[in-house]
């Protein structure tokens, strides 16, 4: 072989290693940046004492599941358990003795849908999944949400209980309206989650608040209120006095605090004193907040002591004590 030809071989032959050397990097670097893997351990995280909710999701994530299955098949779990009297199938009716339902879900692509004031479907967070993902829009309200589940294959179902019904007529004795801080095993379930490749979403579901006015949404179902997730930063979201939380777009403000550089923990706590500073003379309700950043750190806070949530890793599956503006 002659030197010329024989340096331009061994000239392509290393420019060709060292190309592959470099998109081997590459791509390890682009896949690393992609998955966001290393470092990350999946986690779910969910309002109050919900054990079975965030097992449920946890049960997604560990077999390598996304985000938005795990919160999506988590809060199910509530909607479908009739001794859970505040969310779903068996919820408290409002003072009309209809039984209303509000959800919403979110990916980590900023997806979203919801639906309010709902009746007759069991499952709201499968209907608002599908108004995400099925529909130019966000929100589907009232009739018209409950018809689009059927065209979506759901089935009518009487979502009242012996229970909600007696405890319906039980309060048309004095018909007061009044929420009670801490009641039940309680209220609004919120899910958070962050899979295996890093990415993060949401649901929210509730019946709303007992008794309430026919037609009344409170924060559950409305994005950026009850709910907010954004993928590079982290999420959020709430359970209360909804009006309170719509009033401050509260799970937004949390997630853009933790964009500005507090922690989960940090942002809670705003969120619930910007709530406090315009209540200053009414404190007694109820607010809960919970957040997650894109590391896998939470935070909860809320007004009185009384708050849990409950977070599921590989590490164990707690539920928190959350730390209270209120100490009593």
């Amino acid at each position: 072989m002659k030197r010329r030809k024989f340096l331009r071989n061994s000239s392509t032959a290393a420019a060709g290693i060292v190309s592959a050397t470099l998109l081997a990097s590459f791509k390890n670097e682009t896949t690393d940046k992609v998955s966001n893997k290393a470092g990350i351990i999946p986690i779910a995280i969910c309002t109050w004492d919900f054990g079975n909710a965030t097992a449920k999701a946890w049960e997604v994530l560990e077999k390598g599941g996304n985000a938005l299955d795990a919160v999506h098949q988590g809060v199910m779990v509530e909607e479908n358990d009739l001794n859970n009297s505040t969310v779903g199938n068996g919820g408290r009716p409002d003072r009309d003795g209809n039984i209303t339902l509000d959800a919403c879900i979110m990916d980590k692509d900023g997806n979203c849908g919801a639906v309010l004031a709902m009746q007759n479907i069991a499952n709201p967070i499968s209907v608002a999944r599908k108004v995400m993902e099925e529909t130019p829009h966000v929100m589907l309200a009232g009739k018209g949400a409950e018809q689009f589940a059927y065209e979506q294959g759901f089935e009518k179902t009487n979502l009242s209980t012996e229970e909600s019904k007696q405890a319906w007529e039980e309060w048309k004795k004095t018909s007061q309206y009044k929420p009670i801080i801490n009641i039940e095993n309680h209220d609004t379930i919120g899910m958070l989650a962050i899979d295996a490749d890093g990415d993060i979403a949401g649901a929210c579901t509730t019946s709303g608040m007992a008794y309430k006015m026919a037609g009344r949404v409170g924060d559950s179902p409305i994005i950026g209120a009850g709910l907010f997730v954004d993928n590079e930063v982290g999420g959020a979201t709430a359970t209360g006095v909804g009006e309170e939380v719509v009033r401050t777009v509260g799970s937004f403000l949390i997630v853009e605090l933790m964009r500005q550089g507090k922690s989960p923990q940090e942002a809670c706590e705003e969120g619930v004193k910007r709530i406090i500073a315009k209540n200053k003379d009414k404190q007694d309700f109820q607010i809960g907040f919970i957040a997650i950043n894109k590391k896998g750190e939470t935070g909860g806070y809320c007004i009185h002591p009384g708050f849990t949530y409950r977070t599921y890793t590989k590490e164990g599956h707690v539920n928190n004590p959350s730390d209270s503006y209120l100490n009593k």
